[in-house]
Formats: C-alpha cells, sequence, structure tokens
C-alpha cells in the first residue's frame, strides 16, 4: 500500500494520553504520513471544545468586551498538554500573536480556526514531524469555492521524506485572509490532502469504529456497516449520519481513493471502508433522519398544463435565498420542502408570493417535518424494497406524509411528523435487518 492521509477527530486528541494515543497509531504504519488534526475536543462532558471557547472569543471582542475568560480556559488546556507532553511550546506568545491578529477580523474565521492551528503545531513535535500551514497552499475563491491549484500547491508542500501535519478545518481567501469550512470541516481538509498527496487510503480516526445501519440511540441493536459507497454515505451524511461531513467525499471520490473510518480507542477495528462501488449485495445499507422541514403545498387545476408553473414556484424561493430539499408533484399539485433553517420567518411572505406570481387554486402548509432516507445502491435489482418499507411503517402506525424515491433507485425518502421519527426510523431497520 502506498501513502495513507490520517484525520484525527478533537475526541481523539482531547488530552495528553490522546495525543500519545494518536501517536502510537501513526508510527504503528510506516504508511501513515499525511496528518490531519482537529482542535481538541472535550477531556469529559461539562469540558468546552477550545473551538466553541474561540468562537466566544470572536463574540466578546466584537462587542468591544474583555476576552479574558475564554482565552484564559484556552491557554490553561494548551499549557497543561503541553507540559503533560513535555513539548517545548510557549503557549502564552502564540496566543498575545494570534490576539493581535485577531483585531484585524470582523469575522470569526481567523480566530474559530486557531484550535486546529495550535493542534497541529503540537502534534508536528510530538511527531517530530514537518508542520504545513494551510493558510499557504490551502486556497479559496472569492465566492468560498475551494480554488482547484490547492491540489498542485498543497502537493508540492507535501513532497519528501518523513511525516507531514496539516490542520484541518480552514484555508485562505485570494486577499490572504483565513477562511474555515463549515464546522466538522477537518474531514474536508482530510480528504483534499490525500488528493494532493496523491494518498491510496484516507483514514479518518474518530470515536466511533465506523457507521452504523442506524442511529444507535435509536436502534440500540443496530449493526456495523463494513463498506458503503460514496454515493450511499453522501446521501446518508446528509440526512443526518455525522459521522463524516457530507462534502469530504468530493474531493476523493474522482481519483478514487477509499475513505476508511477507524476507531483511535478501538485501533484493531477494521471500521467502515468507503469505496465507489461495493461487493455486498445487500439491498440497503443505512438508515438516518433528520428533523426540522416545512412543505408547503401547492395546488391548480390544470397544473401540468401552465407552461413555466414550476418555474415561477421556485424563482420565489430564490428571490427570498431559499433552498429546498425535495419537490413531489402531482398533475395538479406540488410541494417543496425546505429546511426550516432556511425559512427562519419567511414562510408567510414567501406564501404571498407564490399566490401573486402563480395565482395557485390553494396554498397550505405542513410544518413539523422530519425526513428519513433508506440508502442502498441494491435497490435497483431488488423487487418489493418500497413494499417492505411501507408495510412496516404502516404496521407501527407510522402515517407517512411523503414519500419520494430518487430516480437513481438509491434511495428512498419519507416524510413523516417529527414525533413519528424515532418509532420509523426502527420499523424500517428491522423490516431490512430481522
Amino acid at each position: 500500500m502506498g501513502a495513507i492521509t490520517c484525520k484525527f477527530r478533537g475526541t481523539s486528541l482531547a488530552d495528553a494520553k490522546a495525543f500519545h494515543a494518536v501517536a502510537e497509531i501513526v508510527k504503528s504504519n510506516p504508511g501513515r504520513r499525511f496528518i490531519v488534526p482537529s482542535a481538541p475536543g472535550k477531556r469529559k462532558p461539562d469540558d468546552k471544545k477550545i473551538t466553541d471557547l474561540l468562537y466566544a472569543w470572536h463574540g466578546l471582542v466584537k462587542q468591544d468586551l474583555d476576552p479574558v475568560q475564554p482565552r484564559t480556559i484556552i491557554a490553561r488546556r494548551f499549557e497543561e498538554l503541553t507540559k503533560e507532553l513535555n513539548i517545548e511550546f510557549n503557549v502564552q506568545d502564540h496566543l498575545a500573536h494570534i490576539a493581535n491578529e485577531a483585531a484585524n477580523y470582523a469575522e470569526p474565521d481567523y480566530l474559530a480556526s486557531r484550535g486546529e492551528y495550535l493542534s497541529g503545531q503540537i502534534l508536528a513535535r510530538l511527531l517530530g514531524a514537518t508542520f504545513v500551514d494551510p493558510a499557504q497552499c490551502i486556497l479559496f475563491e472569492d465566492d468560498g469555492d475551494l480554488d482547484p491549484q490547492t491540489y498542485d500547491l498543497l502537493g508540492d508542500k507535501l513532497k519528501g521524506p518523513g511525516i507531514f501535519v496539516i490542520p484541518g478545518f480552514y484555508g485562505s481567501l485570494p486577499n490572504g485572509r483565513i477562511k474555515t469550512f463549515s464546522r466538522g470541516g477537518s474531514d474536508v481538509t482530510g480528504s483534499i490532502v490525500a488528493r494532493a498527496s496523491k494518498s491510496s487510503l484516507y483514514e479518518n480516526w474518530t470515536d466511533v469504529s465506523g457507521f452504523l445501519v442506524a442511529d444507535p440511540g435509536i436502534a440500540p441493536d443496530a449493526r456495523g456497516i463494513g463498506e458503503v459507497t460514496y454515493r450511499e454515505l453522501r446521501e446518508l451524511s446528509y440526512m443526518g449520519a455525522n459521522v463524516l461531513h457530507d462534502e469530504a467525499i468530493f474531493p476523493v471520490r474522482e481519483p478514487g481513493i477509499p475513505i476508511n473510518i477507524r476507531n483511535t480507542k478501538k485501533p484493531d477495528h477494521p471500521g467502515t471502508i468507503i469505496v465507489a462501488e461495493r461487493q455486498s449485495k445487500e439491498p440497503i445499507v443505512g438508515i438516518a433522519g433528520r428533523k426540522g422541514f416545512t412543505m408547503i403545498n401547492i395546488e391548480k387545476a390544470l397544473m401540468n398544463k401552465e407552461r413555466g408553473f414550476g418555474r415561477r414556484v421556485l424563482s420565489v424561493l430564490e428571490d427570498f435565498g431559499v433552498s429546498w430539499e425535495l419537490m413531489p408533484s402531482g398533475i395538479d399539485n406540488m410541494s417543496v420542502i425546505i429546511e426550516d433553517e432556511e425559512l427562519q420567518n419567511k414562510t408567510n411572505a414567501i406564501i404571498k408570493s407564490i399566490r401573486r406570481t402563480c395565482q395557485p387554486d390553494k396554498v397550505s402548509v405542513t410544518p413539523d417535518l422530519a425526513l428519513i432516507a433508506t440508502v442502498g445502491q441494491g435497490m435497483a435489482g431488488t423487487v418489493g424494497v418500497a413494499a417492505r418499507l411501507t408495510t412496516a411503517l404502516a404496521n407501527a402506525k407510522v402515517n407517512i406524509r411523503v414519500l419520494d424515491q430518487g430516480s437513481s433507485e438509491n434511495n428512498i425518502i419519507v416524510g413523516v411528523g417529527e414525533g413519528d421519527l424515532d418509532n420509523a426510523v426502527r420499523a424500517i431497520y428491522h423490516a431490512f435487518t430481522g
């Protein structure tokens, strides 16, 4: 096997003991050469995440208040860490520099990224590795998209022998200012590093042994997933299976680099491997659901004969800066399902605009909707999958408000009341695994 990129989640870097465990994992395989750390996570349930403290620091500065409390906690965490690791690293000097630089930023990105930066500096010293600052080689375009030249620039930085540490979560804009990915974006950094370094494998180390078919908090007997495709994982991650950031797939999918989800506390467990095509013939691999959706229902006689009707509805959403999730439709009706975070307080204004623009016979709203995705590439060649799913929900006394099957036949999405989410997931899980 060739070189391996390893990304370690914050839970894997919570304290000195965890840092030593990471070092042992890295050094146990000479192929593990490109290491992407997150900021240190919680040591115990009532602890504060370093990233949350950095956001609090920014918030206080923005209000012209003294950030002494979060800065003090951050300093104490990193000083304890370096002392226990017996590493020479002047935390106070670094924090003083960070404070000075942060004064130049109105946005939180710079401060938010410093947890990964400091974690990377410390881990590089522990491993005797070369530290690579993503600000110099992971580049965003002005619109926030990744600049394609990133792969060449970063690839050049990663040439040569030894181990390289590249902090996750951030890069820089064309003007040189720091920009972060969305929360959990260190997973994306790991994928970028894997592609730029031409790694043969991307190991994503976390606190679970891969993916489970369903949320164990809902289905306690949920079994593990040994193998899953990029496409299947994208569906599951987006719908709530949050072991991996849903955008982390894109950089590695084109070159076909497998992703292996591993557990730092059980390093011998094989975890879940993510590939282009899986060998398993199981019709489904996973079930995931999410609350927090609203459905806008639009009815109009002869809608199917009215050219541009759907376009006008979607143009209203575009005017309000709202994206949509699903759009099930019939001959004389269509529905648009929207995440509540997108809608905020815009629902009434959107409905008024739809009435004015499209002149429908009726517009109604269905709030408090949960979406459940049942995912598997084997659905396309298996008879009766939809029947098994709907029968299971009927037996569980769950009312289906929406039923949508993707054209690829890789997933079936059902919409149910938020109060029915857990019962529905359990019913679907046992229908396919019982």
